[in-house]
C-alpha cells in the first residue's frame, strides 16, 4: 500500500509455498487478498500493495501474453498492484532442501540474467496499474556463496551480467517511463555481507564501465534487516556509507533475526529452529565485535562452546512481533532504527517489505496462529510504529 512521501509497502508472497504460475495466483487468491482484508479498512481505499515472488518456471508461464492479461484483469479487479518482486530463490524455495542451493543459478551464469531480465519485463508490464510516480524493483542475490569458491573469470562474469542487466533496465524504463532497480541483498556468508564488503563489490563493479554512472539509478541494496543486524551493523551507519558512496538502497526488508547467548540451556532450545530447509547462518560475536561465523546453525550447534562467544545472531527471519524470553531475544529493534533512518530522510527508500518467509518451519509455539493471522499481525506491528514516526 502507498504510505506517506511515495514510500510503499507490502508482505513478500514468498512465505506461501507456490512454483508455478497458477499456484502462484491461487496463492494470492487463498492468503494475499485475506490479508488485504484484515489490514486495510472493507470498502472502496487505496490499492494494496503485492510484493510478488515468481520463480523461473513461474515467470517463464507468466510472461506468455494469455497469462500477463489474465493477471493485470485479476489486479485491477481486486485493486490490486505489484510494484516489487523477489528476484533471490530462483527454483523451489518450499518443502525440500534449500539450504546454499539458493544462491544457484548465481550472477556469473547466464541463467540468473536470463531470470532476472524476465522478471523486469513482467514488472513493467504491471507498473501503468500502480500509483503514479511508482516505480519497479527486484531484489536479487548478492552476486553468490562465498563458499562457492568462484574465480577471477567467474567474478568478472558476475559484474558484466550485473552490467547487461542494467542496459535491459535502461531499455525498459526508456519504453514505459517508469523507474526499475534491481536491489542485490547483502547475507550472511553471500559474496559480499557487510557494508563494507558491499561498497567494495560496487566499486568494482563501477571500474568495470568507467563513466558509465548509469548504475546509480538502476542498481542498488535490497537492505534486509535481519542480515545487516546479524553482521552487528547499525542501520545508520550502513545508510551513511551508501550515501557517501552513491548506492541507492532499492528496498528495505523489514525482518527479524534471532539474537541469544549461546548458554547450554539456548544451544539445546535453539535445536528447534535447525530445520533441513533454509541456510540459518550464525554469526558470534564479544560484544559487537564479529568473531566468526558458522554457515548453518546446525554447524554452530555441533561445535565445542567456545568461551570468547557471548552473543549469537543467527539468520532465522522470526516474526517482527515475536515476544522476547528468557533463552531467546530478537534483532526487532533494529528494523524501529531503519525505519527512524527512513523518517529523518524519507528520500532514503521508497520500497519496503515483510519478509518473515519461514512460516512453514517456525517452532510450533510460534506457529500458534494462521499465516493470514500471523502477517496482519506483522503489518499491526509496523503500522505502529510508522505512524509515531510520521510514516503512515
Amino acid at each position: 500500500m502507498e504510505l506517506k512521501n511515495g514510500i510503499h509497502l507490502a508482505y513478500c508472497t514468498n512465505i506461501h509455498p507456490a512454483e508455478t504460475w497458477s499456484e502462484t495466483l491461487a496463492s494470492l487468491e487463498q492468503y494475499t487478498l485475506k490479508v488485504r482484508g484484515a489490514v486495510m479498512p472493507p470498502g472502496p481505499g487505496k490499492p494494496y500493495a503485492i510484493g510478488l515472488r515468481l520463480s523461473d518456471v513461474a515467470s517463464r508461464e507468466l510472461e506468455q501474453p494469455e497469462a500477463m492479461a489474465g493477471f493485470r484483469r485479476w489486479l485491477d479487479d481486486n485493486g490490486c498492484y505489484v510494484f516489487t518482486i523477489n528476484g533471490f530463490p530462483y527454483g523451489r524455495f518450499h518443502g525440500s532442501r534449500v539450504k546454499e542451493q539458493v544462491y544457484r543459478p548465481d550472477w556469473s551464469t547466464p541463467e540468473r540474467l536470463d531470470y532476472t531480465r524476465r522478471l523486469f519485463t513482467i514488472l513493467s508490464g504491471l507498473l501503468d496499474l500502480a500509483p503514479s510516480g511508482c516505480e519497479g524493483s527486484v531484489s536479487t542475490l548478492p552476486g553468490s556463496f562465498k563458499a562457492f569458491g568462484l574465480d577471477a573469470q567467474q567474478h568478472k562474469a558476475i559484474r558484466q551480467n550485473l552490467w547487461e542487466c542494467v542496459d535491459h533496465m535502461d531499455a525498459l524504463s526508456a519504453a514505459t517511463g517508469r523507474g526499475l532497480h534491481l536491489g542485490l541483498e547483502p547475507e550472511p556468508l553471500g559474496l559480499f555481507e557487510t557494508t563494507a564488503e558491499t561498497v567494495a563489490f560496487f566499486k568494482q563493479l563501477a571500474d568495470e564501465r568507467p563513466g558509465d554512472a548509469r548504475w546509480h539509478a538502476y542498481l542498488g541494496v535490497n537492505y534486509d534487516v535481519c542480515h545487516l543486524a546479524c553482521e552487528f551493523e547499525e542501520p545508520a551507519e550502513t545508510f551513511a556509507s551508501f550515501r557517501e558512496h552513491g548506492i541507492r538502497v532499492s528496498k528495505i526488508h523489514l525482518s527479524s533475526a534471532l539474537r541469544v547467548s549461546p548458554t547450554p540451556a539456548v544451544r539445546k532450545a535453539l535445536r528447534a529452529f535447525a530445520d533441513d530447509i533454509y541456510l540459518h547462518q550464525v554469526v558470534a560475536a564479544a560484544g559487537n565485535r564479529r568473531l566468526r561465523a558458522y554457515p548453518d546453525l546446525n554447524d554452530a550447534l555441533q561445535a565445542p562452546p567456545q568461551d570468547d562467544e557471548t552473543e549469537w545472531r543467527v539468520h532465522f527471519h522470526v516474526p517482527l512481533h515475536m515476544e522476547e524470553g528468557n533463552l531467546f531475544g530478537t534483532t526487532a529493534a533494529a528494523n524501529i532504527r531503519a525505519l527512524e533512518q527512513l523518517a529523518a530522510d524519507p528520500s532514503l527508500c521508497h520500497h519496503l517489505e515483510l519478509e518473515t518467509y519461514t512460516w512453514g518451519v517456525l517452532p510450533p509455539a510460534l506457529r500458534s496462529r494462521d499465516v493470514v493471522t500471523q502477517l496482519a499481525a506483522e503489518f499491526a506491528w509496523c503500522f505502529a510504529r510508522m505512524e509515531r514516526l510520521g510514516l503512515k
